[in-house]
């Protein structure tokens, strides 16, 4: 199965779509790294590198926004949902801006770099900014056509993506829409619910269950908000339980948003796949995905679990 970072296409869609649309893109020094520099190259009048100065950055594309122009700006998501937050909030999701936030290197996978660099709390910080959607691309299709969504959305946007380099999971065909999850496999009698990196590996997980005879419904949810509340509650009243999966923490992000959805509504066993209340550390992508229980047998093992607290 062909495999591409999720960074890789958030740069090609960048450049592809400046030739159709007039908007800016501004980097914090990094722009190799996020794969802006594919449209540096392209349209060099339009880009801005910023410095080591997040928090300028965000309040010059603040300013470029307010001028009436659509811009994203880019970082580390460590960097960019985290030291400038206090911009993100006030200069960009306050006065409702058009920004989208670039947010590359999230969660664990970035590595080597280790705990510094591995954000696992971005999703949860965006999500207490009033008006801020949040999209966690799954694969290089996805990710392209979230880009362009949100480019075309009138506010401020967070788009989550990836170092590591993920299976493509969906065709040419694929229909993008901002708010709505999509369901990559039907089943009765628990769902899988999964965004971003993680939605391969619950794929995965739904085949080691329908071994044992158990059907998982499998949920892909790119929009971590708004959330698609129906679908979500739909799955918990056909399944009656829920595992979630996250390449963030499990304080804050997916796994929160959707107890707080189903559990107002039609309460069922929610547990949740992510990184523990811990920190990440260095070292290789497939030794971290398995020391942070981030596997397809781990959501298949909460699955299994789940089950046995259904009523």
């Amino acid at each position: 199965m062909e495999k591409k970072a999720t960074r890789e296409s958030y740069g090609a869609a960048l450049a592809a779509l400046g030739e159709k649309y007039d908007f800016y893109v501004l980097d914090a020094d990094l722009a190799a790294a996020t794969k802006t520099s594919m449209f540096a190259k392209k349209f060099p009048e339009r880009f801005f590198d910023c410095g080591i100065a997040e928090g300028n950055m965000i309040s010059t594309a603040a300013g470029i926004a307010a001028a009436g122009k659509s811009v994203f700006a880019s970082s580390f998501a460590m960097f960019a949902a985290g030291r400038a937050f206090e911009q993100i909030r006030n200069s960009i999701g306050y006065p409702h801006l058009n920004v989208k936030i670039g947010a590359t290197h999230a969660g664990i996978t970035v590595g080597e770099d280790g705990a510094t660099h591995q954000c696992n709390e971005d999703i949860a910080l965006m999500r207490t900014i009033p008006g801020m959607v949040i999209l966690n691309p799954a694969d290089d299709v996805e990710a392209t056509a979230a880009v362009e969504a949100a480019l075309l959305y009138e506010g401020p946007v967070y788009l989550r993506f990836g170092r590591y380099a993920v299976p493509i999971i969906n065709g040419e065909g694929y229909k993008f829409e901002i708010g709505k999850g999509v369901t990559l496999r039907e089943g009765k009698d628990v769902t899988l619910v999964a965004t971003g990196l993680m939605v391969h590996l619950a794929l995965e997980a739904a085949e080691m269950l329908e071994k044992e005879g158990i059907s998982a419904r499998v949920l892909n949810i790119h929009t971590i908000k708004p959330l698609d509340d129906a679908l979500l509650i739909k799955a918990a009243k056909e399944t009656g339980a829920i595992v979630t999966a996250e390449e963030h923490s499990v304080i804050g992000g997916l796994g929160s948003a959707v107890a707080e959805t189903t559990s107002a509504v039609c309460p069922v066993p929610v547990l949740r796949v992510g990184v523990e209340d811990t920190y990440g550390r260095s070292g290789t992508v497939p030794a971290l995905l398995e020391a942070y229980g981030l596997t397809a047998k781990s959501i298949y093992e909460k699955a299994k679990a789940a089950l046995a607290l259904k009523k």
